[in-house]
């Protein structure tokens, strides 16, 4: 039953007192200082999970282009200042040109050394390969041939990551002599699994 009353003899008519709306504000931000913590964090991995996501589409993409070309064609990545460029170089001139499907990487979140990362050798094994050839982050060209093999002829690791925050992990792109790409994941201490 609710209550009402007049206001003009003291009664309360309904609604929320200052204090009950203090209350409830301060429940609520102590709550969304509880989660925002989490909330980031999920967050700046999601943001590393779609860079790598788009670095494997992209090689991806170069190989599509090669076979579907019947001819070589190339995936350039070239530092420009803070900037790293992506690029299927579809008339292999080495230089980026208007209608070029790109990927650019600011910020950062993008490529990393593989000094950057941890536990690579861990990652061979995962692999299950004795060795990965490591692609530069600022400076590399990346070549599939006709058939859509790998050339020449190797495993190729790209290391991604946030250079910001170094313990939220990397993620790798593995390229396969045949062609097939892979993205690994890694905690800070350089447990490697299998993404896609």
């Amino acid at each position: 039953m609710t209550k009402s009353g007049n206001p003009a003899n003291g009664t309360s008519s309904g609604g929320f007192t200052i204090v009950e709306l203090v209350v409830s504000i301060a429940v609520i931000l102590i709550i969304t200082g509880v989660a925002l913590p989490s909330f980031l964090q999920s967050y700046r991995t999601y943001q590393l999970s779609d860079a790598a996501s788009k670095a494997a589409n992209l090689l991806k993409l170069t190989r599509f282009e090669a076979i579907r070309r019947n001819t070589p064609v190339s995936c350039q990545i070239r530092q420009a200042g803070s900037a790293t460029n992506f690029w299927v170089d579809s008339n292999g001139n080495a230089s980026m040109d208007v209608g070029e499907t790109q990927v650019v990487f600011t910020g950062t979140i993008g490529p990393i050394s593989a000094g950057a990362a941890p536990g690579t050798d861990a990652l061979a094994s995962a692999v299950g390969v004795p060795t990965l050839t490591s692609v530069s982050p600022t400076n590399a060209t990346v070549t599939f041939d006709q058939r859509g093999a790998v050339n020449p002829a190797a495993v190729y690791v790209l290391y991604l990551g946030n250079t910001a925050l170094p313990n939220l992990g990397s993620r790798a792109v593995i390229l396969l002599p045949s062609g097939s790409v892979q993205v690994w994941s890694a905690d800070s201490g350089g447990i490697w699994h299998l993404l896609n």
